[in-house]
């Protein structure tokens, strides 16, 4: 574990273990790199180097006032991954960190990615827009800054606690420990540069990034996503990328790879073989 300093001073914290092709972690909004830890463990000890980070705002990096957007998310990738110098590596992103692999992917040297894994990620776009009908209204992000600012403690424990894994769905097993490592993540990070990330994850249009991207793309996708709805997202990435791959899964959740890592890590794995 360490940290990198950019450009711009902000410190980003980061977990590096093993050896062998670099698989990188990219995390959802407001996580940070221990949302990871079973996929860590998982590809470690398939004989991966497994790398994940705390995002600008998030978890133990600094709590930044600015940057808070896809261009210096991207940018602050690209140097944690020079100062590793990682090579041929495959970046795996959830949620808004399928946003930001898609953005680094997309402009990164040639040598560095070798693959990328898209999870319940937020490309295309996920605002309602005239170029695109099927999003959501600009009212529900809305609706997240406001709670976030009224009380992000309480907003905190409502997400995890019922559509982020599901577990407001009939029938479905809840596991507090889940919840309470949401909300501990969560409330690590800086509030500032949460509430900015949520027009990060958005409204920004990855449309011309997943166009210009060159390796091969796996998108995961759980069809009860009730925080990035399915039918906006998955299917319309993959007809964006060059050398893109969809698979679908009945009844999961936005959090599958929590709840179903089971399914999804050997999936990945298979992808990453290949």
């Amino acid at each position: 574990m360490g940290t990198i300093t950019t450009k711009d001073g902000t410190e980003i914290f980061y977990k590096d273990w093993g050896t062998g092709q670099p698989i990188v972690f990219h995390h959802g909004w407001p996580l940070s790199a221990d949302d990871w830890d079973n996929q860590m463990m998982f590809f470690l000890n398939q004989g991966y180097r497994v790398i994940a980070h705390d995002r600008r705002g998030h978890g133990r990096s600094s709590q930044t006032a600015t940057g808070n957007e896809m261009d210096t998310y991207a940018a602050d990738v690209a140097e944690l991954t020079d100062k590793l110098d990682l090579k041929d590596a495959v970046h795996i992103g959830h949620s808004t960190g399928g946003g930001e692999v898609a953005r680094y992917v997309a402009r990164a040297r040639k040598g560095r990615v070798a693959k990328a894994v898209l999870v319940s990620a937020v490309p295309p776009i996920m605002l309602k827009t005239e170029k695109n009908p099927g999003g959501l209204p600009l009212e529900v992000f809305d609706g997240f800054r406001a709670a976030l600012v009224a009380n992000r403690a309480q907003f905190y424990v409502d997400v995890p606690a019922g559509p982020f894994y599901g577990f407001n769905r009939p029938g479905v097993k809840v596991y507090q420990g889940v919840i309470d490592n949401w909300w501990r993540q969560g409330m690590i990070g800086g509030a500032k540069a949460h509430y900015d990330c949520i027009k990060a994850f958005s409204e920004t249009d990855f449309t011309e990034d997943l166009k210009a991207i060159d390796v091969p793309v796996l998108v995961l996708h759980g069809d009860d996503d009730q925080i990035v709805p399915y039918a906006d997202s998955a299917p319309l990435t993959v007809k964006l990328l060059k050398n893109g791959t969809l698979k679908t899964y009945p009844g999961f959740p936005h959090g599958m790879l929590t709840t179903h890592a089971d399914v999804i890590n050997p999936d990945i794995l298979a992808f990453v073989r290949s």
